[in-house]
């Protein structure tokens, strides 16, 4: 519902869905799907800003959940989601300036893979590191 939310311009009913959501996974320890839901959260953080640019306090918010949607998705050795993860947080990296960053923190996830190319994860991915390369 979440990222319903978000592609409709719902933002504010997209995290109250996902606040919903993470208490569920705080009050049953199912934790299987904590990695997006940190993802998602950071993604809706940054779109809830009225400007064209997040605030600040938007995009440090939007920073933690995606590190902890790393950290989340490295315990489970889950490396979609770390991937997945990874690339939002380098896309935030790269809006803020920080190319270098950017590039280290999903080159490191995506040279792990050695199939799997063809998904449209990887793809993006790949099309984000290239841009960070140039």
């Amino acid at each position: 519902m979440a990222e319903t939310h978000s592609k409709v311009e719902r933002v504010e009913d997209g995290l109250a869905d996902l606040a919903e959501a993470l208490d569920l996974v705080q009050s049953t320890g199912e934790r299987e799907h904590e990695a997006e839901l940190y993802r998602l959260r950071g993604e809706l953080t940054l779109k809830q800003s009225p400007f064209a640019s997040p605030r600040f306090a938007d995009q440090k918010e939007a920073e933690r959940c995606f590190h902890s949607a790393i950290d989340f998705a490295r315990r489970q050795q889950a490396k979609s989601l770390e991937l997945r993860a990874a690339t939002s947080l380098a896309r935030l990296l790269q809006q803020q300036g920080k190319q270098k960053e950017a590039h280290a923190t999903l080159a490191d996830i995506y040279n792990w893979f050695t199939e799997g190319f063809d998904t449209a994860d990887l793809q993006d991915a790949k099309v984000l590191l290239d841009h960070l390369s140039a």
